[in-house]
């Protein structure tokens, strides 16, 4: 029985549909969503890979069917027919891709307004007075940013819990302004909207959560903002994701994300913590310190391990 070449195209069409459909929801390769914007990304890479499926099967069986249906007979030493080209498949194969270009760009910038990409507070390249100079008509020639503040990043102004981030080789040391804690994991309340404010003490730095969808460079002499809200418990990895010295593989902390009730435990366990270091710290500064017994006195609430500090001496 001879089946219409027209209804093959058809089934095949279904099938690959069916198919790129099928392994862009179910591919498996993105780590556990871990915040609200996580959602947004995830549905961005999807398309990416429905639509990344379908033009791999698409070549892919043609070179296939080519292979099996045009290939040389047995015998056979002529040369094939001369074809100059086809305009019509060539406007067709040069659409196709701009169409699709078109509407990832569209998406993307969806997603990354929704995360606060576009916010004015998170992205200036100058000051807000600078800013209000300009507004107001005065000749803005150039600016230092090594004498005033520049800001960029992803996030909102409105936070329930705002976090210093130093970022420096080869470690990340948070501080809660709060309470005056300062460790070397980042601990949130699940469900708040968390901001960091993030700077680099030497070279550029990259803080990246891959649960949480984002990274944000950290660059020496500019501020960076980051705000997420966390929505599942858990420890994920905190990594630099800019080659920034030697021992950049090293530079990793962990995110805890807690209930409110054992965040306001940790904060209150830290915070006395805190005081009795202070009081420790005095004692010892009044007397002299080598380098080495100075990086030891602060190595444990940084946290860096004894392993590591070994590594350093």
């Amino acid at each position: 029985m001879n089946i219409p070449g027209n209804i093959i195209t058809l089934i095949a069409g279904i099938l690959l549909t069916l198919i790129s459909l099928w392994y862009g929801q179910n591919h498996g390769l993105m780590p556990v969503e871990a915040s609200e914007g996580a959602a947004q990304v995830d549905g961005l890479f999807n398309l990416m890979m429905t639509i990344a499926t379908g033009l791999f099967l698409i070549v892919e069986g043609v070179l296939i069917y080519s292979i099996i249906r045009f290939r040389r007979k047995k015998g056979d030493r002529t040369d094939g027919p001369p074809i100059e080209g086809n305009v019509p498949l060539e406007i067709v194969w040069t659409a196709i891709p701009t169409v699709i270009v078109f509407i990832l760009a569209v998406y993307s910038f969806e997603v990354y307004n929704n995360l606060g990409g576009l916010d004015p507070e998170t992205s200036r390249d100058f000051p807000q007075e600078e800013m209000q100079m300009a507004e107001n008509g005065a000749k803005l020639v150039a600016f230092n940013p090594h004498q005033g503040h520049l800001s960029l990043g992803i996030g909102s102004s409105k936070a329930d819990l705002e976090v210093d981030v130093n970022g420096i080789q080869y470690a990340w040391i948070f501080t809660y302004p709060d309470t005056g804690v300062v460790t070397g994991e980042l601990h949130v309340p699940v469900n708040k909207q968390v901001k960091l404010n993030m700077k680099a003490g030497d070279v550029i730095h990259a803080f990246w959560v891959p649960q949480l969808r984002l990274k944000q460079d950290v660059l020496p002499g500019r501020d960076s903002e980051l705000s997420f809200k966390a929505n599942k418990i858990g420890e994920y990895p905190i990594i630099c994701a800019e080659l920034c010295g030697p021992y950049h593989g090293g530079m990793k902390t962990v995110l805890h994300v807690d209930s409110e009730e054992d965040y306001q435990a940790w904060v209150q366990e830290n915070t006395i913590a805190s005081l009795e270091d202070k009081e420790e710290t005095m004692a010892l500064l009044s007397q002299p310190m080598t380098e080495e017994s100075r990086l030891e006195m602060h190595s444990h609430h940084l946290g860096v391990t004894p392993e590591t500090l070994a590594q350093l001496h």
